[in-house]
């Protein structure tokens, strides 16, 4: 670990989950004054009462603005808002404010290869981390995906390498967090309630390549104009992908193959995961930069079947494939999740009505939907969304075991069954895991 000078700064850590208790534990550990703030009370929170057995200064039950006085730094969980008040003050007295990614860039040993976009970062992300086991790079990966940044970059050696997942709101918080390969692999409209806009989403993910240099490496989507924008700006060697035309550089597709550099490196014929082939594009440019063998790189994508919850295969019963995508909670990816599939697709939607409508999955239900089968609060919306596309194959049932059960007998061999919601799950679910664990549950039930 770089032993970076904290000595005696007033650093005040908001928000007590796992990124705020590593970050307040590490920077007392570099000499930091820490103080701790939660807006639950301290007795309700395990990880709080923790950090305060530990001697740490911990304020719960609400953010007074007195905190401020003095402080030098603050360190947010991700998720606060900056709208927040106290935040919104310390805006005002020009006090920085950053996520524990931007301590975990100043700290760590080994480069960082990090990944973000709005959809198919945790895909990508351990498909990269799998790669590069076939290196002598022995990577570790953190993030967004799980496991708290700046906690294993104080342990990382310079000869490793940090895979990163990275979100919008982490990102917000860097100045100067220096990726050695940046991945950027898509933008869309999402998370607009944390950020307000588009443009300024955008530019939270496109700080993943503002402070690299030419000896580092952006790679990017080249079929989205606004990624490519974002990384042609940066200083680093531009490696692009594309899985719609032909590139003079970068990872794209030849006929059959998937080409680095014009180098064939494995047949699109041979990959398990043909549906995600964005994903796997973006992995291979990591791959090849990192020096990983075409045969190497061959036998894990010949046996990758994706993230838990995330466009997973799930098994196939009679020649119908299931796919679990309990991960879409949005139109956007119900949608990228539907532009994965050439064969008839019977589509599992349905969860939270947060209020907004589902016209734009009409040129989906015209095109790609041979049946919707739909349920939870948002059934009746799904419903008239298909009648209006002219999708008059539409089932409403009670929750997912009856779906797939319904699925299953309107399907045709070679059909799709692919849950991908398109809706939060709280409305029948704690979380979106538990929707896609009942969905592989009731599928193996076949």
């Amino acid at each position: 670990m770089k032993r970076v000078n904290y000595e005696n700064k007033s650093v005040l850590v908001l928000g007590i989950a796992k990124s705020g208790f590593a970050a307040a534990k590490l920077l007392r550990s570099l000499g930091a004054k820490v103080k701790v703030n939660d807006r639950e009370e301290v007795k309700n929170n395990p990880k709080a009462m923790e950090l305060q057995e530990l001697g740490f200064t911990v304020v719960g039950g609400g953010h007074p603005l007195e905190l401020l006085d003095g402080v030098d730094l603050i360190v947010k969980n991700p998720g606060i808002p900056y709208e927040n008040p106290l935040l919104a003050e310390a805006q005002k007295r020009e006090i920085p404010i950053v996520t524990e990614v931007e301590i975990a860039g100043e700290i760590s040993e080994a480069p960082f290869v990090a990944i973000t976009g709005s959809n198919g970062k945790t895909t990508t992300t351990t498909l990269i981390g799998q790669l590069l086991r076939h290196t002598e790079s022995n990577p570790i990966v953190a993030g967004n995906i799980g496991t708290v940044v700046c906690e294993v970059a104080a342990e990382a050696t310079p000869n490793q390498t940090l895979v990163t997942e990275l979100s919008s709101f982490q990102l917000q918080g860097t100045m100067n967090f220096h990726p050695h390969i940046a991945v950027l692999l898509n933008i869309y409209e999402a998370h607009l309630d944390y950020h307000g806009t588009k443009e300024a989403y955008a530019a939270a993910k496109a700080r993943l390549f503002q402070n690299q240099t030419e000896e580092d490496f952006a790679v990017y989507n080249a079929d989205d104009q606004l990624v490519t924008g974002f990384a042609e700006a940066s200083n680093a060697s531009l490696v692009p992908f594309s899985a719609t035309k032909t590139l003079d550089s970068g990872v794209c597709i030849d006929e059959e193959w998937i080409v680095f550099k014009e180098e064939k490196v494995i047949k699109i014929e041979d990959l398990s995961m043909k549906q995600n082939v964005e994903n796997t594009l973006a992995a291979i440019a990591v791959a090849k930069l990192s020096g990983v063998s075409n045969e190497k790189i061959h036998q894990e994508l010949t046996n990758f079947h994706g993230v838990k919850h995330r466009l997973q295969f799930v098994g196939e019963v009679n020649a119908r494939k299931f796919y679990n995508d309990s991960k879409a909670t949005n139109s956007i990816a119900t949608k990228k999740a539907l532009d994965s599939f050439k064969k008839p697709v019977i589509l599992l939607a349905g969860g939270l009505d947060r209020g907004n409508g589902f016209d734009d999955l009409i040129p989906y239900f015209q095109t790609k939907v041979k049946h919707l089968i739909t349920f939870g609060q948002t059934a009746s919306k799904l419903e008239k969304t298909a009648s209006s596309a002219g999708l008059d194959s539409v089932t409403v049932v009670d929750n997912v075991e009856e779906a797939v059960t319904t699925a299953y007998n309107l399907s045709e061999a070679e059909d799709v069954v692919l849950l991908s919601p398109a809706c939060a799950s709280w409305d029948q679910f704690k979380t979106f895991e538990e929707r896609g664990d009942i969905f592989i549950e009731a599928m193996h039930r076949l």
